[in-house]
């Protein structure tokens, strides 16, 4: 009887722990899919025009990036990827390097008057979304 009441008590604390996961737990899935995460800068490499940023300007613009508003996810259909990652523009990108681990994930960053753009590829994937920052508008090397 008492092992009846262990077996019991046992399966219900792991119901209980899958219906509703700490918020830790949940916070680290979440990031691990995040289209725009947050980055570190021990993690990356800035680079504008084909010259890395220093330190200090990494630092500002990762912060920057970080607290930039997602504003919305812009759809690319197959085929279309090349002309999101070369677009006509004249816009120079900075491009964001992220390692970790065994993965390798670029960000193009194409500020705008009014927005920001940003095109992310990791392996042979490509998504491109839009943020809302002033300071990463206005940043200057």
């Amino acid at each position: 009887m008492t092992w009846i009441t262990v077996l019991i008590i046992v399966i219900s604390i792991i119901l209980k722990f899958l219906m509703s996961p700490p918020s830790a737990l949940v916070g680290w899935v979440v990031s691990k899919f995040a289209l725009h995460p947050k980055l570190d800068p021990k993690d990356i490499t800035v680079t504008f025009n084909g010259k890395q940023l220093e330190e200090k300007e990494k630092n500002r613009f990762t912060d920057y990036f970080n607290g930039a508003l997602f504003l919305e996810r812009n759809h690319i259909f197959p085929g279309h990827e090349e002309l999101f990652l070369n677009p006509e523009t004249d816009v120079i990108p900075f491009v964001i390097k992220v390692r970790r681990k065994k993965k390798e994930i670029n960000f193009f960053v194409y500020s705008d008057d009014d927005q920001v753009d940003v095109v992310k590829q990791w392996k042979k994937k490509v998504a491109n979304y839009t943020l809302s920052s002033e300071s990463l508008q206005k940043f200057t090397i």
